[in-house]
């Protein structure tokens, strides 16, 4: 997409504080942390919704989940974690391509 800004991201045409990349994602932090650590990864193929997901979309989904889970003490993050995937407007999404909120490094609260 054009004008996605995670897209021009993914493409080298922002640059980002990127932590790690494959062929299929990458992960990088984020401009307006919530926590200590507050990362983005974000999958190469661009599409907005959970409920795009095929076959291929929930597989990489899938590994996406796993390498997450495998980087975590890497990146910090092996006293625990949250993930977070905003979907719509009124969840707060606000980039219209699947990203998941990767924050952590202190206790988190449970808000609303």
């Amino acid at each position: 997409m054009e004008n996605c800004i995670f897209c021009k991201i993914v493409a080298g045409e922002i640059p980002s504080a990127k932590l790690y990349e494959d062929g299929e994602i990458v992960i990088f932090k984020d401009i307006a942390p919530l926590a200590r650590i507050h990362l983005l990864c974000v999958p190469k193929e661009h599409f907005a919704y959970l409920s795009e997901l095929d076959d291929d979309r929930a597989a990489l989904l899938g590994r996406t989940l796993k390498k997450i889970a495998d980087l975590a003490p890497s990146l910090g993050l092996a006293e625990g974690y949250r993930l977070v995937v905003n979907q719509g407007e009124n969840a707060g999404q606000s980039v219209k391509h699947l990203h998941i909120h990767i924050l952590g490094g202190e206790t988190l609260p449970w808000e609303k």
